[in-house]
């Protein structure tokens, strides 16, 4: 396992493990981020993370990309 940050752009990752406060979980949850779910980088601007998730793109910071284990 590897957290997303250190993820190839463009390559389909499975969500093993979503780390952090209670908060941060239900949040990342709540934008689609579950494990078993398919996430991939698209692109990174500035340290933040441009990702497809669900067939949607979220932009999320280094941090929360950090707590999700791929």
């Amino acid at each position: 396992m590897m957290p997303l940050t250190l993820a190839a752009d463009g390559q389909s990752n499975i969500i093993r493990h979503i780390g952090g406060s209670p908060e941060m979980k239900r949040h990342l949850e709540d934008l689609g981020f579950i494990a078993g779910g398919s996430v991939t980088v698209i692109s990174r601007i500035s340290g933040n993370l441009i990702v497809s998730v669900k067939d949607t793109r979220i932009a999320i910071d280094q941090k929360m990309a950090a707590k999700i284990m791929v």
